[in-house]
């Protein structure tokens, strides 16, 4: 399952940007990766691991601007098209488990 966090954050202030940066960094510390500008996806194992890392960025939505969660299944996030400049390029692949013993 991967969730995605997609978000509208104003900048037109130093205040506002400083919000903007603070939910970026603590996006990028709960494991999430840029797909595109404001839009921002990490995988997660199971549906509990995926409510976890959303109110763990719950915590942090700034006050001014618009934040959006989506969870998608691996099927289907498999089925996303990624069309960069002419080409037609496959979707991310998840990443592999670590064994621990």
């Amino acid at each position: 399952m991967w969730l995605f966090a997609m978000f509208d954050l104003p900048v037109d202030s130093a205040e506002a940007r400083k919000s903007y940066t603070r939910f970026r960094k603590a996006l990028i510390k709960e494991g999430f990766s840029m797909l595109q500008y404001s839009v921002y996806a990490r995988y997660c194992s199971s549906e509990e691991l995926a409510t976890a890392h959303r109110s763990q960025i719950r915590m942090v939505v700034p006050a001014r601007g618009q934040v959006r969660f989506l969870n998608v299944t691996d099927h289907q996030f498999g089925k996303m098209e990624i069309h960069y400049e002419k080409s037609v390029l496959p979707p991310e692949n998840k990443p592999s488990q670590m064994l621990l013993f």
